[in-house]
C-alpha cells in the first residue's frame, strides 16, 4: 500500500497519449493554460478595482469633512 509510482505514473501517461494523440492533448494544455492567465488577469483586476474604490471613498469622505485652521488671534478671542 505504498501509492502510485514512477511507473504507473509514466504507463497512465503512455495509456492516456495513445488515446487523445498529441495533437488534442497538446490544444487540452493551450486551453487549460489560457483559462488559468484568464482567472489569475480577472483576480488581479478585482483587487485593482477594489483598491481603486477604497481609495475613492476615502477622498470623498475626506472631501466632505470641513477643514479648519485656527489661528493665535482665535484662540484668544475665544477664551
Amino acid at each position: 500500500m505504498g501509492g502510485i509510482s514512477i511507473w504507473q505514473l509514466l504507463i497512465i501517461l503512455v495509456i492516456v497519449v495513445l488515446l487523445f494523440g498529441t495533437k488534442r492533448l497538446k490544444g487540452i494544455g493551450t486551453d487549460l493554460g489560457g483559462a488559468i492567465k484568464g482567472f489569475k488577469k480577472a483576480v488581479s483586476e478585482e483587487e485593482k478595482d477594489a483598491d481603486f474604490e477604497q481609495k475613492k471613498q476615502v477622498e470623498e469622505k475626506s472631501a466632505s469633512e470641513p477643514v479648519t485652521t485656527q489661528t493665535k488671534s482665535d484662540v484668544k478671542e475665544k477664551s
